[in-house]
């Protein structure tokens, strides 16, 4: 039977649905210059917006819900985005500069043949599930040695920040066969739609609302699940779930592999609508931005994480266009403000004012 919280749950995610979908409705339907026309720039704008929200709730299904604040949901992210990239980069055929079936930077770098973990990016099918099971795979070896190693607090922060920063200087490496320092760019088009094409950007973004509603209803099935509330007890205390007979090491495993899957598909979906992707994407600072995404939209909370993202983002395009030498400072005095002022964030901010009303009435009565 559902609660009068599970009901405003549906209501919330309801209505986050349908004005999900209005943008591109609007790109599709709304005449060009009307009042609510909505140009495809905009519609892959917003639809980077929403992959680095997905890329946020996944980074706060590990440090929000289960106390782990981990420094490589960038190289996931990165990780998946690479994985797409690879088929994009193979469809564009003999279209390149150099008119050969390999991608041009191979043609540069004087390949004469595909190199043979290439080949099965032919097929899509086996990308999207590249993009899923690569990042996936990397948290798996990596999460059960640190795990097991009873690894956590700051020193799992710091090796997670190592491991993207090996894993960046190798994919910067040409001899590395992902393009180097300019990684993958140049895509014409995905299952046969042209990328230029405003109903391929429509479908992209669709693709990208989705998929953060399914992160949002993964989310919400897992915390509400036995996992979920072990999940919240680890992070509250990781001893007393271990005295009570419970893995720990599993648990966590499995959480951070789910979310490093969840990052990758996020990357997936962000490359074709950006239109290309870099070693860049996935350096430690990266990461470091997405932490800032989900202290500002609220930690531990399902809509704080999408929030955060794209106000955050929304907030540095305008900066990055005026004050393009005082982002990063900015970025940094909001995170301050927020730790000092916000600890629950900006979706917490209605309740801290609520607890704070509520004690001085309580002192108002107690003087009285």
């Amino acid at each position: 039977m559902l609660t009068a919280e599970n009901k405003k749950e549906i209501g919330i995610f309801g209505l986050v649905a349908c004005l999900l979908m209005l943008i591109p409705g609007l790109n599709a339907w709304g005449p060009d210059g009307g009042l609510f026309a909505v140009s495809s720039f905009q519609v892959s704008l917003w639809g980077k917006y929403l992959t680095y929200a997905i890329l946020a709730m996944s980074l706060n299904l590990l440090w929000g819900y289960t106390g782990l604040l981990c420094l490589c949901q960038s190289l996931f992210f990165a990780l998946g985005g690479y994985a797409m990239g690879m088929y994009l980069m193979l469809m564009i055929g003999d279209r390149g500069a150099y008119q050969s079936d390999l991608p041009d930077f191979m043609v540069f770098l004087g390949y004469q043949e595909l190199p043979f973990h290439w080949v099965p990016f032919n097929n899509f099918w086996f990308a999207a599930g590249a993009v899923l099971w690569v990042p996936g795979l990397v948290a798996l070896i990596f999460g059960f040695l640190a795990f097991r190693s009873r690894i956590k607090g700051v020193y799992f922060s710091i090796l997670t920040q190592a491991l993207t920063y090996a894993v960046c200087l190798l994919f910067f490496r040409n001899d590395f066969t992902f393009g180097g320092n300019n990684g993958f760019t140049d895509f014409k088009d995905i299952l046969g739609y042209s990328l230029n094409d405003s109903g391929t950007t429509r479908g992209l973004y669709i693709a990208s609302a989705l998929l953060l509603l399914t992160t949002y209803l993964i989310t919400s099935g897992l915390l509400a699940s036995k996992l979920g509330k072990v999940q919240q007890a680890i992070r509250d205390s990781e001893n007393r779930v271990l005295f009570s007979g419970y893995s720990t090491t599993s648990f966590k495993l499995v959480i951070f592999i789910l979310s490093a899957m969840i990052a990758g598909a996020a990357g997936a979906l962000y490359v074709p609508q950006v239109g290309g992707i870099n070693p860049s994407l996935m350096e430690a600072a990266k990461s470091l931005e997405v932490v800032v995404w989900v202290a500002v939209g609220g930690r531990g909370t399902k809509w704080g994480p999408v929030i955060g993202a794209i106000l955050v983002n929304m907030f540095k395009s305008y900066t990055t266009q005026a004050f393009p030498d005082y982002w990063l400072i900015i970025m940094g005095s909001m995170f301050v403000l927020v730790v000092l002022f916000m600890p629950d964030g900006i979706v917490g901010v209605y309740k801290q004012v609520k607890n704070k009303i509520a004690q001085k009435r309580s002192l108002q009565i107690k003087e009285a």
